[in-house]
């Protein structure tokens, strides 16, 4: 009998807690630009030069929490991405993306501090190239290509990892600074004649604004 009751005791104390747990999730806004890039190698194997391009993200997240200070943050964003080529072209590429941060929250002044890393797994949903004569060409996504192709190609998936790090005010407006570390080749696999080096990545960083619920 004792033994029941501190098993029941034990299962009420869990439950408690996490409904304690479940009350403390919170949600959130978040927007702001990204400074984007495409690098890795090209199809001769030579490292691409590409420029930085200027694009946005906005989505929603929860912060839910796992202990104290410390939080996991789940989140879905629009994004856009992409670079700008030597030849004054534009590669513009728009994701939508589902992060996981790891997310410490320390208490800092009136406010708190935010410092995080996660995964990130994005979908692309569109993108188009934009010449220098004014001719813009829609990208496809294709896992595979067998030759060569006047359109733009790229894989749909994208993965890798984000950190952000920022600081959250009393009144729970934010601004964070966000990295990306594009991990996953973003480049169709070449199974046509001859022999193709290319590996593409998404790299970039950017500033970003948010407000908790």
């Amino acid at each position: 009998m004792k033994k029941r009751i501190i098993t029941a005791l034990t299962v009420l104390a869990g439950f408690a807690g996490l409904q304690q747990v479940n009350a403390q999730t919170t949600f959130g806004i978040r927007a702001g630009v990204n400074f984007q890039n495409i690098t890795g190698d090209a199809s001769n194997g030579s490292k691409m030069e590409n420029k930085l391009k200027t694009g946005f993200n906005v989505g929603l997240n929860a912060e839910i929490p796992v202990a104290p200070d410390y939080f996991v943050q789940p989140g879905v964003l629009l994004s856009t991405k992409g670079a700008k080529l030597e030849n004054d072209s534009k590669i513009n590429l728009s994701y939508v993306e589902i992060p996981v941060n790891f997310l410490y929250k320390p208490a800092l002044g009136a406010g708190k501090m935010l410092l995080g890393f996660g995964p990130y797994v994005g979908f692309g949903v569109g993108g188009k190239v934009e010449l220098p004569n004014g001719n813009d060409v829609d990208i496809e996504f294709e896992n595979e290509i067998s030759g060569l192709s006047t359109t733009p190609t790229f894989k749909r998936m994208d993965a890798g990892a984000n950190f952000l790090a920022g600081y959250e005010f009393s009144n729970k407006l934010s601004f964070q600074l966000n990295a990306q570390l594009g991990l996953a080749k973003i480049n169709p696999k070449y199974t046509g004649p001859g022999t193709d080096e290319s590996s593409y990545k998404n790299t970039g960083f950017g500033v970003s604004l948010g407000y908790r619920f």
